[in-house]
């Protein structure tokens, strides 16, 4: 019996995601694929001393691989460094000369360098910016020659945080250099959706920002997150939605993230939608 085959917006279309090795971007390129798009998919897969967790690993992104394989879709998936545009643009250009366009762009790529001796280092800031700002950038400038030669426009959607609508330090104890590059660049994409969501919006490209609260991935469950929080009760109390709800899977975050991409999402640009059960009101 013939495998019954998806029927829906995301049909051959082609989805670029970064940090997709795992946590939230597996997530989106699994589920986009079984909504029948194509992908392609960059990670680091190295570890960075300003990070006190590990890191995806190469085998995680092979497992990413395999998960999108198995819907039947393709994947052209490469490490790459969000901080190398060059690079980016080269991964871009291979992938959609093997799938044949490009429809959406997911800036999912993200660290969490604020806790442990490492997030009380400069390096912890600078990296913090450089991925999740200016990794952002160049994202978005990578894809964009393959989005504008697609007729039929498309989306990006920014992946920010709820520490893109406040501070994510609450005190002096919490006031490391990894958490102040989080908050600024998580911030910062903000404008830079907006830049983006202003200038595209005549080739009918649309831009918005996710916000999620804490999700559950590997980048939040971890033993130098758990102590973080232990040892700054202020933290983790800062961080407790206003909503009594279990903790939020990255199918949450899809979810939103398919609703901006999809036909129900075809007025909506410029918006930083919040994902975090109330966060931001606290």
């Amino acid at each position: 019996m013939a495998t019954q085959q998806p029927d829906g917006p995301f049909v051959d279309r082609v989805v670029f995601i970064t940090g997709a090795a795992r946590g939230q971007g597996r997530e989106h390129a699994v589920r986009f694929a079984e909504a029948g798009a194509d992908i392609i998919a960059v990670d680091l897969c190295e570890q960075l001393d300003s990070v006190a967790y590990p890191m995806a690993t190469p085998e995680d992104l092979a497992e990413t691989v395999a998960l999108v394989e198995k819907t039947g879709r393709r994947i052209v998936a490469e490490h790459c460094d969000v901080r190398d545009r060059d690079r980016m643009a080269g991964v871009v250009a291979r992938g959609v000369d093997e799938l044949g366009r490009l429809d959406f762009v997911l800036a999912n790529a993200g660290i969490m360098p604020a806790p442990g001796e490492q997030g009380r280092e400069i390096g912890a800031y600078t990296d913090a910016v450089d991925i999740m700002l200016n990794g952002v950038y160049f994202t978005v400038d990578a894809a964009l020659p393959a989005l504008l030669a697609n007729p039929d426009g498309g989306a990006i959607v920014i992946t920010s945080s709820a520490a893109g609508l406040k501070a994510v330090s609450t005190d002096l104890a919490t006031m490391t250099h990894g958490a102040a590059g989080y908050t600024a660049a998580k911030h910062g994409v903000v404008g830079l959706m907006r830049h983006f969501a202003t200038s595209l919006a005549a080739r009918n490209i649309r831009v918005n920002s996710v916000h999620p609260g804490g999700v559950a991935t590997p980048m939040v469950i971890n033993e130098a997150m758990a102590q973080f929080v232990t040892e700054n009760p202020s933290f983790g109390e800062s961080q407790m939605p206003l909503m009594t709800l279990p903790m939020m899977e990255p199918a949450s975050v899809t979810d939103a993230i398919m609703f901006l991409c999809g036909p129900s999402g075809r007025y909506i640009t410029g918006a930083a939608l919040p994902i975090d059960a109330g966060l931001q009101l606290r």
